[in-house]
């Protein structure tokens, strides 16, 4: 029987504690970027090919558990057990707001047109955040059944889409009259809530299966089994015939949208993997564990033997990747050295 080639994925360390949240931008004039979200505080910006590290957004003061990137890439957002949400300028590191709730803030999303700021958390709160206006109280959707695990816009940022850490159910709120027009039903908590590219699926994650639902009727297009508790899927962005998953038993799995086959299976990661997201070009995809590591792992055939040493921790390596590539980012983004992760020990845990 042939085996089946080794993956070797590219290792990104830096982060001290574990790896809660990963989103990759969209693809840019620059390239496409990954931001990470861990409980050491200290959110992580990264060249999305390669994996290098561009900076660490520094300012939180507790476990950081939502991140996103806006679609230029131009400004990142974070929600922190420090009770705020954060915006930050993605090309010098600098804190542009700081919007203060009243607990801890677990999830973060960026409108589709970029001017708006969701927001989630332990409160049962939803709240959007007027960019244009940052001062300006945030419009607050307060009949949230539950404590706030995701949060998405669609339907050109005229549904919520949100989560419960507690309760199973992925509700669809009307952003204008604020009332939750469908629930998709499911038996246990959404730990991941991620609307696909071209707006057609949603996919979730909860309990064992992972589930993909039409985006505008709401329907169950697909649900499957998995081997282990899953606590984050993504599908396949430009084809959408393949969609991964990873949990507990700290392995990522690659599967059939159509047959739910496992198609790959990848090893490496020592702690259950949380995230788990696919490159805006499905060439990739990223997952971040317990481990405090990112793995960003080849979707087709391995092109490089075990010999080749992958590590992206701010040195480049074996990596093919021109140096003005991301210059635009790197240049004048307050570089902290990834070391400094490594002394945090102070970090809030939610």
């Amino acid at each position: 029987m042939d085996k089946k080639k080794v993956a070797v994925p590219l290792v990104c360390h830096g982060h001290s504690r574990p790896v809660v949240d990963l989103f990759y931008s969209p693809i840019t004039p620059d390239g496409f970027f990954l931001i990470s979200a861990s409980k050491d505080s200290s959110p992580m910006l990264r060249n999305g090919e390669t994996g290098d590290w561009i900076g660490t957004f520094e300012g939180h003061k507790g476990a950081v558990w939502s991140c996103c990137l806006d679609t230029n890439a131009l400004c990142a957002a974070s929600g922190s057990a420090d009770f705020t949400a954060k915006i930050w300028d993605a090309l010098t590191g600098d804190e542009l707001h700081s919007f203060e709730h009243k607990h801890i803030v677990r999830a973060c999303s960026f409108s589709e047109d970029t001017h708006l700021l969701l927001t989630g958390g332990i409160e049962k709160i939803l709240r959007i955040f007027d960019l244009n206006r940052p001062d300006a109280p945030p419009r607050e959707v307060d009949n949230s059944p539950g404590s706030i695990r995701t949060v998405a816009m669609l339907h050109s940022d005229q549904t919520i889409l949100s989560s419960c850490t507690d309760m199973g159910g992925v509700r669809l709120w009307d952003v204008r009259s604020g009332k939750i027009v469908q629930t998709l039903e499911t038996k246990s908590p959404v730990t991941s809530a991620e609307v696909s590219q071209d707006g057609r699926y949603i996919t979730t994650a909860d309990g064992s299966t992972v589930k993909f639902w039409d985006a505008n009727h709401f329907g169950l297009v697909k649900s499957y089994n998995m081997p282990c508790t899953v606590e984050s899927a993504s599908l396949e962005p430009k084809l959408g015939n393949k969609f991964i998953a990873g949990g507990e038993d700290m392995w990522i799995r690659l599967f059939d949208f159509h047959t739910g086959e496992e198609i790959g299976c990848n090893k490496g990661h020592h702690g259950p993997v949380h995230c788990v997201r696919f490159a805006p070009g499905g060439e990739s995809y990223a997952s971040g564990s317990e481990d405090g590591t990112i793995r960003i792992w080849q979707t087709g055939p391995a092109a490089h033997d075990e010999s080749d040493a992958f590590l992206a921790n701010g040195s480049t390596g074996k990596v093919k990747v021109s140096a003005d590539e991301v210059a635009r980012k790197i240049e004048g983004f307050h570089i902290v050295k990834e070391e400094k992760a490594e002394e945090k020990e102070e970090a809030t845990d939610a």
